[in-house]
């Protein structure tokens, strides 16, 4: 049994959106490279055929992980989201106590997480000593650069 992953609406969106591609579009052309590289001869030697293969079970891999992800998903009801302490979903400012310097992140599931954005798994290191603490809370966060004292500024939605 699988476990519970947790998305945004948006995020779960996305993911059947991939997932419907990957099945419609990209298995299908490779289903056609096949038989193009079998239509050559001997598939001992024949190298686009294994390439085929390999991205083919490649595909297959990433499909079957994109299906348990969209099984298992449930959608979170943001509107019920509580800013008392960090959680899921949550946007937290924080204060590096030694270096003065401010981040914001938003707490998401691993699917959705993209440091670009701004969006940090609840699985980083960071993210796991934020969970639960309040405005204020000081945090101690192991990383590879060493410990890290964080400061809670503020929670949002």
């Amino acid at each position: 049994m699988s476990k519970v992953i947790y998305l945004t609406e948006e995020g779960y969106n996305k993911l059947k959106t991939e997932l419907e591609h990957l099945k419609n579009v990209e298995r299908p052309a490779i289903a056609r490279q096949i038989a193009e590289a079998r239509d050559k001869g001997d598939l001992s030697e024949n190298a686009e055929y294994d390439a085929a293969k390999e991205a083919q079970g490649l595909l297959e891999m990433r499909i079957a992980k994109l299906e348990d992800t969209v099984a298992n998903g449930r959608i979170i009801d943001e509107s019920k989201i509580d800013t008392s302490t960090v959680q899921i979903l949550n946007k937290v400012k924080i204060k590096n106590v030694k270096t003065n310097a401010t981040m914001q992140y938003t707490l998401v599931s691993e699917n959705e997480a993209n440091i670009k954005e701004g969006k940090i798994s609840t699985g980083t290191p960071i993210a796991k000593a934020l969970l639960g603490k309040k405005v204020g809370d000081l945090v101690e966060v192991q990383i590879p650069a060493g410990l890290v004292s964080f400061e809670v500024l503020e929670i949002s939605r």
